[in-house]
């Protein structure tokens, strides 16, 4: 063959690539909603970035007739491109090939694009769309999941690691997305489940359908499985993009810093009062970590789970931080397993990739009941405090309200190697409120007083007098700064420049052994 003829050759191999499982394979994919995999990455990646390798790669199996059906590329994309301009790595399973089926060699493909990535210091973005294992290669199929397995935790901590589920993924399909840093889901066409609706029906006889077992909102809201929820393709993908421009490309760099137009000496005099002199009365914390951030933009994680926190990143001058606050407007702010869990893998997360953090406090406490003791909540409280405990990037704590007994020591305190403490004038911190306070210690006095009730009013103000304020903390130095609520986002700002060349280091050792 002539040089012509090859790259004629060439072309056609080309083009059926791109016709992936057939026209009309394609055509249902369309008709559920969901983009080709190609499509999502053109939607994904920065115009004409994409390079793609192993496009010809086929199976080698040849059980139950599969040695005549071969579709090049073997039902998964791979390669690199860039998002703001920045390089990533991608993989996008194609459900109009095989069901996007896992093959040993689409995880060879997958596994090629995760060494790349860690050799480059780049982030891995996986959009899965799946329909498990495939089953005719039996134990080999298997043995792939295994091989990802294993690179998603090498890499974990090393380069940020994010998956979309863009449609189904079901049995080991699932393992590979939940030991990734974070997972966007697509409403009504997205569904992640160990065992589906139907062997779940055959063991135990509960009947339940596929969106209320695994969809979107499902791991959004009830399991905590998932960080995102978007209502299509695109937008899901554009939420990427958006995550992307706060993180950086590995353990080794610092978060990437914007221009910023927002005067970093900005006051908000509205703050004042933000806190309601009645210390039962709620208020969303989100109002003060919208008014402290560059633009008053906050990107919100996990806003749908454990709602009594907050967390999510935002810029101060600029500069991305990561921001964990207690919500006052959702059960008062308590801790309690599921918000202990999710701050503790927020707060891991932004140390392993330098993201300093900011923390909200307004906690009474962690939350009472046999529920809560019954499951566990001393272990997973614990989590909280080690990731505090471990962490070495910048910390600037601000206690708004309430701060009591164990969970202020748990919201970064001093005592956990907290840098900059600042605090309202409204903070209370203290072992607890006052009149628990009363109930315990003075209940003798009390009682023997001519007016009990008189001498427990009496004595309920004098404790409220004693430590229901900052000062006390502040004489022991627990408190850097009593501040006006009004200069707070100045007062970050300088704390964080200030911090910018922070050093902190932990004991020498293989590992810690966290409280799971």
């Amino acid at each position: 063959m002539n040089n012509a003829e090859l790259l004629g050759q060439l072309e056609g191999k080309n083009r059926q690539v791109l016709e992936g499982g057939g026209a009309e394979r394609i055509k249902k994919h369309y008709e559920s909603g969901r983009l080709t995999a190609r499509e999502r990455l053109d939607c994904l990646l920065d115009p004409a970035s994409f390079v793609e390798l192993d496009r010809f790669k086929l199976h080698r199996c040849t059980d139950f007739d599969m040695a005549e059906k071969k579709i090049p590329g073997d039902g998964v994309v791979t390669g690199w491109g860039c998002i703001h301009g920045r390089q990533v790595f991608v993989f996008a399973q194609d459900f109009a090939a095989y069901g996007g089926s896992l093959s040993l060699t689409q995880s060879e493909k997958i596994c090629k694009i995760m060494k790349l990535a860690m050799k480059a210091g780049a982030p891995v973005i996986g959009l899965c769309d799946s329909g498990g294992a495939r089953i005719q290669e039996g134990v080999m199929s298997l043995a792939g999941y295994g091989d990802i397995f294993l690179l998603n935790v090498m890499a974990s901590g090393v380069i940020p690691q994010i998956t979309a589920i863009m449609g189904p993924s079901a049995g080991g399909a699932v393992y590979s997305p939940a030991l990734t840093d974070w997972i966007f889901m697509v409403e009504k066409t997205s569904y992640m489940f160990i065992t589906g609706p139907d062997v779940i029906k055959a063991v135990t006889h509960e009947i339940v359908s596929k969106e209320d077992l695994g969809g979107a909102m499902a791991h959004n809201a009830k399991s905590g499985v998932a960080h995102f929820a978007s209502p299509d393709d695109r937008t899901c993908l554009a939420s990427i993009r958006e995550l992307m421009g706060f993180l950086p490309q590995n353990n080794t760099e610092k978060p990437p810093v914007k221009a910023c137009a927002d005067d970093p000496a900005r006051r908000d005099e509205t703050l004042r009062d933000i806190v309601p002199p009645d210390p039962r009365k709620p208020y969303d914390m989100r109002t003060i970590i919208c008014s402290n951030l560059d633009d008053l933009y906050f990107f919100e994680v996990q806003e749908h789970w454990a709602k009594n926190i907050v967390i999510g990143f935002g810029r101060l001058d600029g500069m991305p931080v990561g921001v964990i606050a207690n919500q006052p407007s959702v059960m008062a702010g308590c801790l309690d397993i599921n918000a202990s869990t999710k701050g503790a893998r927020f707060v891991r997360f932004c140390d392993a990739f330098n993201i300093p953090l900011i923390i909200y406090e307004d906690v009474p406490g962690f939350l009472p009941g046999t529920h809560q003791e019954h499951g566990g909540i001393i272990r997973h409280g614990a989590k909280l405090i080690y990731a505090f405990c471990e962490a070495t990037v910048p910390r600037i704590t601000v206690i708004t309200r309430k701060a009591y007994g164990g969970a202020y020591i748990v919201m970064s305190s001093k005592h956990l190697r907290g840098d900059v403490n600042i605090a309202y004038p409204t903070a209370e911190i203290a072992v607890m409120g006052a009149e628990g306070a009363v109930n315990i210690i003075s209940r003798e006095k009390i009682e023997r007083s001519d007016d009990p009730q008189t001498e427990r009013i009496k004595m309920i103000g004098e404790y409220k007098e004693k430590f229901s304020n900052p000062y006390r903390a502040a004489e022991l130095g627990y408190i850097d700064e009593i501040i006006d609520p009004a200069d707070t986002r100045p007062k970050l700002v300088q704390a964080l420049h200030m911090l910018k060349t922070k050093k902190d280091t932990n004991p020498l050792k293989k590992h810690g052994n966290i409280p799971l």
